[in-house]
């Protein structure tokens, strides 16, 4: 006479899951409540409507500088063709004479031109003393003249 231990069978095991949907419900409580408290640290700014009365037909500052850079690396200061040392002397002596909030500088370039030689091109402007610096990358056939 042999007695029969819970059916014959291994055991099976089983997990109780009730402890760890009570845990997950408590984090979800805490972070429903904590998350409209949290600081933002970058406020985003809606830009305003324009004004319905704008001109379309501005004209730009003429004192505006622009570097133009062609395809073949020609360099032109507001379509006056120059060259690397040419254009470095050129600006420090255009931007020593201008007030400090006139020293604004744009270069236009291609996007097919070379990323090192606009680079080259930034440092010989910077160090004519331009401050800030505008840089225009597009797909430019030909250089206005």
């Amino acid at each position: 006479m042999s007695m029969s231990a819970g059916g014959g069978g291994a055991a099976k095991p089983d997990i109780n899951v009730t402890p760890l949907i009570d845990v997950l419900l408590v984090l979800l409580i805490i972070f429903m409540v904590i998350t409209p408290l949290k600081p933002h640290k970058f406020e985003t700014k809606v830009p305003e409507k324009p004004p319905e009365d704008i001109d379309p037909n501005i004209q730009p500052d003429p004192s505006l500088l622009v570097v133009t850079i062609s395809k073949d690396r020609k360099l032109d200061l507001n379509s006056q063709e120059l060259d690397e040392v040419g254009l470095g002397e050129r600006l420090a002596k255009e931007l020593s004479e201008r007030p400090t909030d006139k020293k604004t500088l744009f270069i236009k370039a291609p996007k097919t031109i070379n990323y090192g030689y606009v680079v080259q091109i930034i440092d010989i402007v910077k160090g004519a003393g331009a401050q800030p610096i505008g840089l225009q990358i597009d797909y430019l056939d030909e250089v206005p003249s």
